[in-house]
């Protein structure tokens, strides 16, 4: 009877290695889809961006399955990239969001970035900031690098406190300019929204609204028409 089911794990893209067959996690989604008509929308948690499978890229194109992906992206630079034994390349994050965008229009994007990783440059790092516009992402969940005991990156040159800290604040800066953005394009919008919890709620793209009056019964949807935006969130007034 839930209108929404999150798919939710550590290392998402991996279910289905140690199953019959190896499937993947397309393949998944597609028979969720497939054998529950009765679920309205089928969403999914943070993923490896170097590891969305035919199958689900092919899927992104269904209705029922959320406009909105949350990469696992953590910089925007190539050597930072290698350095962080990540298997993605900056290319790699602008052609996927370019694709999936071009199979699903309406996609949002999410991200984690770290700032102040071991040897990041001021060069390095424009890069991630750079990263924000040119895959279009609009929630950036942005993690101040701090280095954890037996870890090779906590062996390699440190920054300073103050530089981590410093950078952490610009990305997050440049991330509250992008959801701003992104939240623009709901001006006078009339939506649906999935209720969370008390007054507020999320589009199908992840987009948080907050009401002005009780929308009633959590885990339901509502239609609302959107008044305004205070950067952080859309504010909706419930319509019949």
């Amino acid at each position: 009877g839930h209108y929404e089911v999150v798919l939710t794990g550590v290392d998402l893209t991996s279910w289905g290695a140690d199953l019959p067959g190896a499937p993947e996690l397309g393949n998944l989604v597609q028979r969720i889809l497939k054998l529950v008509p009765e679920l309205k929308q089928l969403r999914i948690s943070s993923i490896d961006a170097i590891e969305i499978d035919d199958a689900l890229m092919e899927t992104m194109a269904e209705p029922r399955l959320a406009p909105f992906m949350h990469l696992s992206l953590q910089h925007g630079d190539d050597l930072i990239l290698k350095r962080m034994k990540r298997r993605h390349l900056r290319a790699d994050a602008i052609a996927l969001t370019d694709r999936l965008r071009a199979v699903r229009p309406d996609i949002a994007f999410g991200a984690d970035i770290i700032a102040g990783f071991p040897t990041e440059t001021e060069a390095h790092f424009e890069n991630s900031a750079r990263l924000v516009e040119e895959c279009g992402l609009s929630f950036l969940h942005v993690f101040p690098y701090s280095p954890r005991p037996g870890t090779p990156a906590a062996r390699m040159p440190q920054l300073t406190k103050a530089v981590v800290k410093a950078r952490a604040a610009r990305l997050r800066d440049v991330g509250a300019a992008a959801l701003e953005r992104h939240l623009r394009k709901y001006d006078g919008q009339t939506v649906e929204a999935l209720v969370e919890r008390g007054n507020s709620a999320r589009l199908p793209d992840f987009t948080p609204v907050q009401f002005e009056s009780d929308p009633g019964e959590a885990g339901r949807p509502v239609r609302a028409r959107i008044v305004r935006q205070d950067g952080k969130q859309l504010i909706g007034a419930l319509t019949a």
